[in-house]
């Protein structure tokens, strides 16, 4: 099936600008982690939970993007494919951002990873020209708009645990250590801060808590500590007032 195209130039012209929106700090919610960490199930737990309607939440467009524009796994090293991915992503941001303002407190939006992705998957992909590709992506208006969004949004990244690593035949089936490794080191690059979340919680009421403590502005952060370098076993401190964790209240 032949790639559409088009979507990108589409986003560039929108008039859907995300820097344009004033939103309060931690009233947008950020999921991200590599394939089969929990970001779906954790983000479904807290539509439920906290109320947000199906307009506010994103639910992952790359598999959409993928399904309807013929692109397979073989194409995640392409610029083609994750430039698609990040206009669509941006899109349908920016169309949750044009809504009518929630009531007070209440969350403005709610998204299953973000445009920062197809940076990653381009940077971690087995391809000959990952770095032109990952630069390339790091340029685009869609990612440069969505930056100061992110900075005032609460960031969640999640951990793998191995025994939730499945292959759904669709998304690349990227290494979630190095996925992560390159998702960070990103995120401090462009100055957006951020929680994390490790294979110590796993029950989805616990993760659900972690995050409302996080809107609340009880900040915790869980950090991998291994007794040994070749352990499988993460063990987690928990630790208050981290620097990657934002300290305004609201």
């Amino acid at each position: 099936m032949p790639h559409k195209r088009g979507q990108t130039a589409e986003a560039e012209n929108s008039d859907l600008m995300l820097t344009s929106v004033d939103i309060q700090p931690k009233r947008v919610i950020i999921v991200l982690g590599p394939s089969s960490s929990g970001k779906t199930t954790l983000c479904n737990a807290l539509a439920k939970e906290l109320g947000i309607p199906d307009a506010r939440y994103i639910r992952e467009v790359a598999r959409t993007v993928m399904k309807t524009q013929g692109f397979s796994r073989s194409d995640t090293a392409t610029l083609e494919m994750q430039l698609a991915i990040m206009a669509a992503q941006a899109e349908a941001e920016a169309s949750v951002l044009a809504l009518a303002e929630p009531a007070p407190g209440e969350i403005v939006l709610l998204s299953d990873r973000s445009v920062i992705d197809p940076v990653i998957y381009a940077s971690t992909a087995q391809g000959p020209n990952a770095q032109q590709t990952r630069l390339l992506l790091l340029s685009r208006r869609e990612l440069t708009d969505a930056v100061p969004l992110y900075r005032r949004s609460l960031v969640v990244v999640l951990h793998p645990v191995q025994e939730w690593m499945v292959d759904d035949g669709i998304r690349s089936l990227e290494d979630p250590l190095r996925y992560n490794e390159v998702l960070i080191a990103t995120l401090h690059e462009l100055g957006i801060r951020f929680v994390e979340m490790g294979e110590s919680i796993r029950d989805i009421n616990e993760r659900v808590n972690f995050v409302k403590r996080c809107l609340e502005g009880r900040y915790v952060q869980y950090e991998a500590e291994s007794d040994a370098p070749d352990t499988s076993v993460e063990k987690y401190r928990r630790v208050q007032r981290v620097s990657s964790c934002r300290k305004t209240k609201y």
